[in-house]
């Protein structure tokens, strides 16, 4: 069973993604964290989050890159946080991907280059997870909402994330969507 779960910032996805996952009839359950820490701002974030995780019984697993190296027993719930942060993360990553020659061969400025390695990285990781896993339960954020024109860097960011969230709700049994705190199936039952 898959599950996407989508909303707009601080529409209560999180929340609603965590009561999935607490219910999930699954003997091991996954929290996989996808942000980095790289400010301030981010760590205030992410111990948040850990604080609103607290006590419920979840295993956190800090899979920020290569998804499909996370390792989970067969019996297992996972709820992935986010997507938008995985997209980021592995779009504009630093280290060299597997299989790469240099750095410099994968981040070349040609537009699809960055975008196709990390569209494929990011479903093969989804595909391994659903493969592996009896609930999955995945968070992405709206934010093709606001209208705005953007530099081309963010603007393949949000191209790629888009593509991405069409992938995720071809593949899920459920996609939901939270405003305002609440969820509203779109799909599936």
């Amino acid at each position: 069973m898959m599950i996407v779960v989508t909303g707009a910032s601080a529409s209560g996805k999180s929340a609603f993604a965590e009561q999935l996952l607490t219910k999930a009839e699954a003997e091991n359950k996954f929290y996989i964290a996808t942000m980095i820490s790289w400010d301030e701002e981010c760590e205030r974030r992410i111990m948040r989050h850990r604080k609103l995780r607290a006590g419920k019984r979840f295993t956190t697993i800090e899979r920020p890159l290569d998804l499909h190296r996370a390792v989970l027993p067969p019996d297992s719930a996972v709820l992935l946080e986010c997507m938008s942060n995985l997209a980021a993360n592995e779009i504009y990553r630093v280290d060299r991907p597997d299989g790469q020659e240099s750095v410099e061969e994968y981040y070349r400025t040609d537009v699809s280059n960055g975008q196709r390695g990390a569209e494929e990285r990011i479903l093969c990781g989804l595909e391994h997870l659903k493969r592996n896993t009896v609930h999955l339960i995945v968070v992405t954020n709206e934010v093709f909402c606001d209208g705005e024109t953007y530099p081309e860097e963010t603007r393949q960011y949000l191209e790629l994330l888009g593509r991405l969230n069409q992938r995720l709700a071809g593949m899920a049994d459920q996609v939901y969507e939270v405003v305002c705190g609440i969820p509203r199936c779109l799909c599936g039952d």
